[in-house]
Formats: structure tokens, C-alpha cells, sequence
């Protein structure tokens, strides 16, 4: 793995549940938009285990994690 993780969220999947940013997860990664929909901060971000629990626990499974330069996916288990 790189050090660094791209960070994308599916805008169609995400139904603005906020547990991204605004129950803590990881409210400095996160944004909300007019829609209230969230999107990253930062599309390519150093490893933050904060991130990933945001990634594991959203209930659409609208966050997804990849390794920057392979493109593989991250695993959500530490």
C-alpha cells in the first residue's frame, strides 16, 4: 500500500445520514453539501483510521476507499 488513499462517496447511495461528519466520525474529512449529501474534503488523503471507520460504518455503503496508486480497494477492517 502507498501512503496515500483516495476517497470518493457515490452520490447516488448517499441519503445525507451524516454519520461521516457530523456524529464525529471523521468531521474533518467529510463536507455537506446543499443536498445535504456529504463528499470528501480531500479526494487523496494520508491513511486515517477515523476515515475508514466512516467508510465501515455509513449504512449505504456510499464511501469507498482505494489505494492511490493501485486502485485496489482498502480493506474497512483495520
Amino acid at each position: 500500500m502507498t501512503g496515500q488513499w483516495r476517497v470518493a462517496i457515490a452520490p447516488r447511495l448517499c441519503i445525507g445520514s451524516g454519520l461521516c461528519l457530523c456524529l464525529g466520525t471523521a468531521p474533518g474529512r467529510f463536507r455537506c453539501g446543499a443536498d445535504q449529501r456529504s463528499s470528501p474534503v480531500a479526494v487523496l488523503i494520508e491513511p486515517d483510521d477515523a476515515v475508514r471507520d466512516a467508510a465501515a460504518n455509513c449504512p449505504v455503503q456510499a464511501i469507498s476507499l482505494t489505494d492511490a496508486d493501485t486502485g485496489e480497494p482498502v480493506s474497512l477492517v483495520p
